[in-house]
């Protein structure tokens, strides 16, 4: 159980770094005037992305050590479904909501429910 636990803490985090670095990424500068005062604020949050990405990366190590691989990374695919939601849901992104990406969603969800299920002996 610990190390599913890890393992969907490093799906939150991971979902977290692509949101927080889609949203750096919206107000980012030239690399010319990267180092200006008046861009902290995309650089703050790009540190922010990394950051939640180098401890998503900590609670999948960790994850790896309680479960094999098999079992562990199908869960990853979660991530996908929670960035999707989230960028869909938060006015903020300007991201817009598509049939097509709805039924990829729909399909990954299926997938991963197919694949976690407990095999017949």
């Amino acid at each position: 159980m610990k190390g599913v636990m890890l393992a969907l803490c490093s799906v939150l985090l991971v979902s977290l770094a692509q949101l927080v670095l889609r949203l750096a990424m919206l107000d980012f500068p030239p690399l010319s005037e990267l180092l200006s005062v008046q861009h902290w604020k995309a650089l703050l949050l790009l540190a922010m992305g990394l950051g939640a990405y180098a401890l998503s990366m900590l609670c999948w190590m960790l994850a790896l050590r309680q479960l094999p691989l098999n079992r562990l990374y199908p869960l990853l695919s979660l991530s996908y479904v929670v960035v999707w939601l989230a960028a869909i849901s938060l006015p903020i992104l300007g991201e817009t909501f598509r049939w097509s990406s709805f039924a990829g969603v729909v399909l990954i969800v299926f997938g991963l429910m197919l694949v976690s299920l407990p095999r017949r002996k």
